[in-house]
């Protein structure tokens, strides 16, 4: 079993041993997510900015995974000047568990 913060916590596991086809975890839209302009700290760096905004880099995926059709590839479209939506901890909290 993976931690709450993983992308995998959801994915089934095949004999015990290996991950079965990832299953995604929604991350809602919601009206409070915060409209965030990438800036030169935190280009190719979403593990920096997850750490500073969650306290934990592991979650460096949840921004992916809010903005799907800005971030096809979770790093390297993490560029300087992109706007991508920042979802609350609060947010994470109830639909991750984290």
């Amino acid at each position: 079993m993976y931690k709450a913060s993983s992308p995998y916590n959801t994915t089934p596991l095949v004999n015990k041993e290996y991950l079965d086809l990832m299953v995604n975890r929604d991350i809602p839209r919601l009206s409070n997510d915060i409209f965030f302009i990438i800036n030169q700290t935190y280009h190719l760096r979403p593990d920096l900015l997850a750490y500073d905004l969650y306290n934990d880099g592991n979650l460096w995926w949840v921004f992916a995974q809010r903005n799907p059709n800005t971030l096809k590839d979770p790093l390297f479209d993490f560029v300087a000047g992109k706007g991508i939506y920042l979802p609350q901890i609060d947010t994470l909290i109830s639909a991750l568990g984290v």
